[in-house]
């Protein structure tokens, strides 16, 4: 028998929904570029469901229980009294979300003495000690692709938001104001504007085919070339260097993979070769950004407006500078975990647990880790080493009346 260890963050306020907004959900084919969906041989859920949460348990329990093992689901992770740091040291797979990351760093690979399994359900994996789960031959794996397009939708809605000044907005009308001054003195058209793309992976070329119809310059910077035929289709400006493309552009977009070597890509320096009043939009992971670097940006208007879900640690100290900082959109960390996301990734966790199960072999592209080494997707968008570090600040965050019931 295994012991599968799930963290999953808390249930709604009110409770788990009796109704949902909507009866149903699209249903998916494949994703852009031929990719087909998860492919288990059943789940147990109805897509559109809350299934990110503690109750949700991401539709396991039938599964994992009628083959024998034991699932323990929790949303308390951080600090060493947590049940999370209480399970682990016998659990053999461990699953947790990008959105409430149960932080698998060094030290607790050294306690996880059964571990052999960590799923991240939806994308990124840098909440675990990538060089660790190596030097353990821990399995690494996510689902791709699973929420790369609900990231990308997200990052459009803030884009428009922050440079039409949407949110002050909004907070007029809630607040019984008609102040229409107050609202567009900070508020431009995105056509005509420059957009640059950090990274042009499956969410940054999704972002800029979704923002090609604003009639913006479109450009971007990455290891990887994009094809000659999708620069022509979407009139892409390719730049070499990250310091070549922040000098053009008024609105950036971060698109890529958290790892060493580009943790804090985004700094003092960066950001003063930047245009004043650029906007940036970071739905990767908050670390790619100095925390006290953009704070301050935005202090001076040197940047006229931060946004995006990801920070560092997650959840975030109530103190994070970036919680008051002036001018931004910041969210919790929910791009790639609507309804509609979720079910394409429990599906996908769903299949690579039969995979485990039954001895097969789990998706090239799901594999960040295996054998040792760095593999399928992990060998192409990560390097070796630990993007963990300062996560235990994490421990810092205390519930609300407005987070638990």
């Amino acid at each position: 028998m295994s012991k599968v260890l799930c963290v999953l963050y808390d249930d709604p306020v009110g409770g788990y929904p009796r109704s949902y907004a909507r009866d149903s959900i699209p249903k998916l084919e494949h994703y852009p570029g031929g990719q087909t969906l998860p492919s288990p041989k059943s789940i147990d859920f109805k897509p559109g469901a809350l299934l990110g949460s503690v109750k949700g348990e991401l539709g396991l329990r039938k599964f994992v229980e009628s083959k024998g093992h034991e699932l323990v689901v929790t949303s308390d992770k951080d600090g060493r009294g947590s049940v999370f740091e209480k399970q682990l040291v016998d659990a053999d797979v461990v699953i947790s979300q990008p959105f409430w990351p149960a932080y698998l760093t060094k030290e607790r690979f050294a306690k996880a003495k059964n571990l052999k399994l960590a799923i991240t359900a939806g994308i990124g994996s840098d909440h675990i000690d990538l060089q660790a789960a190596m030097d353990h031959d821990v399995t690494v794996a996510e689902v791709t692709y699973s929420n790369s397009i609900s990231v990308a939708e997200h990052v459009v809605m803030m884009i428009l938001a922050l440079v039409r000044n949407y949110l002050p907005s909004h907070q007029w009308v809630v607040q019984g104001g008609w102040n229409i001054a107050d609202c567009v003195e900070r508020s431009y058209d995105l056509e005509g504007m420059t957009v640059g793309s950090i990274g042009s992976g499956r969410i940054g070329l999704a972002v800029l085919r979704r923002l090609k119809p604003f009639d913006v310059k479109l450009h971007y910077a990455d290891r990887y070339r994009l094809p000659v035929s999708i620069e022509d289709e979407l009139d892409l400006t390719y730049h070499e260097t990250i310091e070549d493309l922040v000098k053009v552009c008024d609105v950036i977009t971060v698109n890529v993979p958290l790892h060493p070597e580009t943790e804090n890509l985004i700094n003092d320096a960066l950001i003063a070769k930047m245009k004043r009043g650029v906007y940036i939009v970071n739905t990767a992971r908050g670390k790619i950004c100095d925390r006290d670097a953009i704070a301050l940006a935005l202090k001076s208007g040197q940047l006229a407006g931060y946004a995006g879900d990801v920070w560092f640690p997650q959840p975030a100290p109530k103190e994070h500078p970036w919680r008051s900082m002036p001018h931004h959109g910041m969210t919790p960390h929910i791009s790639g975990t609507s309804l509609s996301a979720q079910a394409r990734y429990a599906a996908g966790v769903r299949e690579i647990l039969e995979c485990w199960f039954d001895q097969r072999p789990i998706r090239d592209e799901y594999l960040i880790v295996q054998g040792g080494k760095l593999a399928g997707t992990g060998a192409h968008s990560y390097t070796a080493g630990d993007a963990t570090k300062g996560s235990e600040e994490a421990a810092k965050y205390k519930p609300t009346k407005n987070h638990a019931a």
